[in-house]
């Protein structure tokens, strides 16, 4: 259990982040407008109401958890709002469709057939399974909605043809899965009586900005994907992101006219060609620093060796990921605090460094126009 001081470095970093959270909040406004053409073919997908029994909800207000502010701001880069206040995205190797109401999260899985994924490796997808991925039909869902209040989470019912998982022992771990990737163990709305008590800054935007929590992130795919981040946008690297699974990670499933597909796994990013593929993919320079790290942690470590730095001190785990080709202090603590459980760690940029210096300690990193090694360091600790 985390102590109320890691929880609360968790929203410090998100409060340095708000410029970005803010730019990101309004252009979702201005999408809204361009998902209308896709809203009839997405209708399978954009309502609780539609099919109620492929749906299932764990109670959670807006005060603990907003998914267009976390799931849209840059920790992740694998959920897309195909329509209004509707997320699809790949989670533990399947797909999922998240939705909030006042007081619930409201989500739905789809898989290949009926059942849940295999206990032993929920997030790999065996051949077999892929087989009948390739033919698994999409949901055929009608477009007639009804009311919340019509809504029975306690039906068990599945009906049509629709691929989703609605069995009660499925539901429970999937409960979990959002669960633990949502950190919801932790109180947010407590914490943020705190430290408005604590902090002018944060008492002057923390009511225009609710439910903002860090995500809990797979370790490899944490790493991978903050490896494309150097230089680039939150637009350019979720279409890289997008485009790698495509062409290396394992088909899942097909929704309408989108298939989706797995992360790929160390071995697939390590793979005799694969700089050339991403390259191809336009990745760039960034190409070797993918096939280069997955391979040194193969040759070096272990597959399991990224999960493992969950149980290092935070100093030791950040040492460790500066070691890998094209991870460097940002990065690392970006994979510290989004993957491996280390709340200590603060991701500092040239927005983040000018955040704390106008709000916190004017002289931070006075006379530097960039942000060196040792205003990095000053940075994380004045946020801590």
């Amino acid at each position: 259990m985390r102590t109320e001081r890691n929880a609360r470095i968790h929203m410090r970093r998100l409060y340095d982040d708000f410029p970005t959270i803010i730019q990101r909040a309004g252009t979702l406004q201005v999408r809204e407008r361009s998902v209308g053409n896709n809203a009839k073919r997405m209708h399978h997908r954009t309502s609780v109401s539609s099919s109620p029994a492929c749906w299932r909800s764990i109670p959670c207000q807006h005060s603990e958890l907003r998914l267009d502010y976390v799931l849209a701001c840059g920790q992740t880069f694998r959920w897309k709002e195909f329509s209004p206040g509707y997320w699809t995205g790949v989670l533990k190797g399947r797909v999922w469709t998240l939705t909030q109401t006042d007081e619930h999260i409201w989500y739905t899985v789809y898989t290949n057939d009926q059942r849940p994924a295999q206990d032993s490796d929920e997030s790999k997808v065996t051949t077999e399974q892929n087989d009948r991925q390739h033919s698994a039909k999409p949901c055929k869902l009608p477009k007639k909605k009804i009311k919340k209040e019509e809504i029975n989470p306690e039906d068990k019912a599945i009906t049509g043809d629709c691929p989703l998982i609605c069995k009660d022992t499925d539901c429970k771990k999937d409960q979990e899965i959002l669960e633990d990737y949502f950190q919801l163990n932790i109180s947010l709305r407590t914490l943020y009586q705190h430290w408005e008590s604590s902090d002018p800054n944060f008492q002057r935007v923390a009511q225009d900005f609710p439910g903002i929590r860090i995500l809990r992130q797979d370790p490899t795919e944490c790493l991978f994907s903050f490896i494309c981040t150097s230089n680039n946008n939150i637009s350019r690297i979720t279409g890289m992101i997008e485009r790698v699974c495509c062409s290396l990670g394992q088909r899942l499933c097909q929704l309408d006219s989108d298939v989706y597909h797995t992360f790929p796994t160390l071995q697939e990013l390590a793979a005799e060609g694969t700089e050339a593929k991403l390259r191809d993919l336009g990745f760039g320079y960034r190409a070797r620093f993918v096939s280069e790290s997955a391979r040194t942690i193969l040759s070096k470590h272990c597959p399991d060796w990224l999960e493992s730095l969950r149980l290092v001190p935070y100093e030791e785990a950040k040492t460790a990921l500066c070691s890998l080709p094209g991870v460097g202090a940002k990065v690392a603590d970006c994979v510290c605090l989004m993957a491996l459980d280390k709340p200590e760690a603060v991701p500092v940029d040239t927005h983040v460094w000018q955040v704390a210096k106008r709000d916190y300690l004017p002289q931070l990193g006075s006379g530097n126009k960039t942000l060196t090694d040792r205003v990095y360091r000053e940075t994380g600790l004045v946020l801590l």
